[in-house]
């Protein structure tokens, strides 16, 4: 009972806690590496061929194993739409990094809930009443969570710690306000992230096999994100080509850590615990990554920061409460059900129809 539970509540946490840390590293290492002028095309092609390299043996345990379903053409579909979105994400995301920085797209993620609550609402996964208080909640929450993205963005406000010489800052305050172009960009993608989780689920509901399934998407990134670099970048070969500097450290790093193991315990997570639990954990990447910023990559940290991410963090939470209570409201529903079932069992006919069927039986001795 202690190993499941370990398994199943302890070992899930602290594996996705690791990967935020490890995620606004890798965002932090990929802006130092832009910064230098690398492509961030050509950085998703290569870090996605690699994490695809490092699981492509996995390929060969699926294949083998007589637990899993044969790879169908529906789940097939589902893994080149999971590629489609996730190269569009990552493109959206990196490029929304390189106009701002990697603490403006950790105050941004912080709308992953609230984007998973309304694309549930639109596919009928999750119900709203205003006479529930959950409901209640979980639409104020996602209202809160949105305001508190647009204070991040376009509140400056006070400045709390000022670092010299100034770089990139969760805003900018250059007349061409690249910063309003990354909020853009980042917004997208953290729209496109809970279409993944929710694809990501039903693949894993009809195979559950995390590295598989990761190894097919890695290869879809790559080779969709390498068709358009194709077009971006054109006929310059240089582009291509990674000197062995904090380029290749970024690109290797973001191929183990981010694409293939981050992935695969997304997926896992995704599996054993739903979307909503792994969307729980976005709002630890803000503090990690204003403390990252300022450190690595001498950020200047305003006051608007701290408020906004604090107005989503609250936000996100109040969703979190208001799905945690209908949870329980079900499951109270449910154990109510069972009670009432079995009184109905004590209670009904069939109890008395024993002496029937056991008379009956003796009679066919008597016989």
């Amino acid at each position: 009972m202690t190993g499941k539970y370990f398994q199943r509540e302890v070992l899930p946490v602290t594996a996705l806690v690791i990967m935020e840390c490890a995620n606004v590293g890798l965002n932090t290492l990929f802006k130092a590496a832009t910064l230098q002028g690398m492509s961030f095309h050509v950085f998703i092609v290569y870090s996605y061929g690699l994490a695809a390299l490092l699981l492509l043996p996995s390929l060969f345990f699926s294949y083998r194993s007589r637990t899993l379903p044969p790879m169908n053409f529906s789940i097939l579909y589902k893994v080149v739409l999971l590629g489609l979105i996730g190269c569009c994400s990552n493109i959206m995301g990196y490029t929304g990094i390189s106009y701002s920085s990697p603490t403006l797209a950790s105050a941004i993620s912080n709308l992953t809930p609230a984007f998973t609550f309304l694309l549930a609402i639109l596919f009928r996964m999750e119900s709203v009443s205003f006479k529930r208080t959950s409901s209640v909640a979980k639409m104020f929450g996602t209202i809160v969570s949105i305001g508190g993205a647009f204070i991040v963005t376009l509140y400056n406000g006070p400045l709390v710690i000022a670092m010299s010489p100034p770089s990139i800052s969760l805003r900018s305050q250059s007349p061409n306000h690249d910063w309003i172009i990354g909020a853009a960009f980042l917004a997208v993608e953290y729209f496109m992230v809970p279409l993944w989780y929710i694809v990501q689920t039903q693949i894993m509901r009809e195979y559950p096999s995390e590295f598989t399934v990761v190894c097919y998407y890695s290869f879809g990134v790559s080779f969709w994100t390498g068709l358009v670099t194709l077009f971006t970048e054109g006929s310059d070969l240089s582009a291509w080509k990674i000197k062995p500097n904090i380029a290749l450290v970024s690109i290797v790093c973001s191929g183990l850590f981010g694409s293939c193991i981050n992935n695969t315990i997304h997926t896992w997570a995704l599996r054993i615990k739903g979307p909503l639990f792994v969307a729980m954990f976005k709002p630890l990447s803000i503090a990690i990554a204003v403390a990252m910023g300022v450190i690595f990559l001498r950020d200047s940290l305003y006051i608007g920061s701290l408020i906004g991410a604090t107005v989503i963090t609250i936000g996100f939470y109040t969703v979190m409460w208001g799905k945690a209570k209908e949870v329980a409201l079900v499951e109270d529903d449910n154990k109510a059900s069972n009670e009432d079932a079995s009184e109905a069992g004590l209670d009904s006919p069939s109890g008395s129809q024993k002496a029937p069927l056991l008379e009956s039986y003796k009679n066919d001795e008597h016989v």
